[in-house]
């Protein structure tokens, strides 16, 4: 069945504990983002598991964000979207935590559901200071381009 980020987190120790932690507190974030009063600010929760100063995400169109630009990104996300995701796997080595999701989002009238893998790096004291994001979706009417060699 499908297992959720709350039923992966049980028995789940390290930095692997500390990425579906990252995980569950953006989900509940982004749920509160809808109440007055939410801003870029209202990410603390979050940079508690985060070297702030050392971090940069990049996204999936090789985006590159520190903490502040990170935060006022989500910020915007937060507030429009709807999220949720479902867990596959998570591995730890001893270099970096891989993620593995299906995320839902909704935004407006346009619902996705994309694959994810996000590879989290960490400094020595155990925050999180890397994110690298990679999807894979369907394409937009569901046909693959054919290579037939014309």
């Amino acid at each position: 069945g499908v297992r959720t980020i709350d039923d992966a987190i049980a028995g789940t120790t390290g930095r692997a504990r500390a990425v579906l932690e990252y995980s569950q507190v953006t989900k509940a974030l982004v749920k509160k983002a809808k109440q007055p009063g939410f801003s870029a600010d209202s990410w603390g929760p979050l940079a508690e598991l985060v070297a702030v100063d050392e971090f940069m995400r990049i996204g999936p169109f090789k985006d590159e964000m520190a903490w502040p630009a990170y935060t006022q990104f989500l910020t915007g996300w937060a507030m429009s979207s709807e999220w949720d995701c479902s867990f596959k796997r998570i591995t730890e080595t001893p270099d970096a935590v891989f993620l593995e999701l299906e995320e839902h989002s909704k935004v407006g009238d346009f619902s996705s559901v994309v694959n994810s893998v996000s590879v989290y790096e960490f400094n020595a004291d155990n925050k999180i200071r890397h994110v690298a994001v990679y999807l894979q979706m369907e394409l937009p009417g569901g046909a693959l381009p054919s290579f037939d060699g014309d």
